[in-house]
């Protein structure tokens, strides 16, 4: 099974931004009800996706007050928990961040550390990129940042989902 998601959020001056789990220094961050996470995010909706669960909207709403600047590791730990109770394994996960600045070259390994250690995965699994919007759009503009995930999942008991 395979799943794809998709999260972006506005920036901000003033803000934190987040990334993987990582805080970078940067003049501004995401706009978000949680700690605005699009790597994370997007690795949920990925994830939820390819058990046929929903979205990150329906199982963590921008409504309920409990998720106000939630980090987004526990979003993933839910989602990862779920493939758990499925009966399922996470082979491997695939992220893009989109993002003109700054740039994420000096926190890839711990990026990809926290998401291997999120997913319970080898760091050989996980591989995490980046590409800018070349100056084009809002995400070029420093107005946005966005990011995709795509994971594999295994079924050890199709009875399950």
């Amino acid at each position: 099974m395979v799943g794809f998601g998709y999260d972006i959020h506005r920036l901000a001056e003033g803000e934190s931004l987040i990334l993987a789990g990582v805080t970078l220094a940067h003049h501004s961050g995401t706009v978000a009800h949680s700690d605005g996470d699009v790597i994370y995010h997007a690795l949920c909706d990925a994830i939820f996706g390819a058990l046929g669960k929903g979205d990150i909207g329906e199982h963590f709403p921008d409504t309920d007050i409990r998720w106000k600047n939630a980090s987004s590791d526990r979003f993933v730990d839910y989602a990862v928990q779920l493939v758990a109770e499925c009966g399922c394994t996470i082979v491997n996960i695939d992220c893009t961040l989109i993002m003109d600045a700054p740039k994420i070259k000096p926190y890839k390994e711990i990026m990809k550390a926290n998401i291997a250690k999120l997913c319970n995965l080898p760091v050989e699994r996980v591989n995490v990129k980046a590409t800018t919007n070349e100056g084009v759009g809002f995400i070029g503009r420093g107005e946005g940042v966005a990011a995709m995930c795509i994971c594999q999942i295994v079924n050890e008991s199709p009875s399950n989902i």
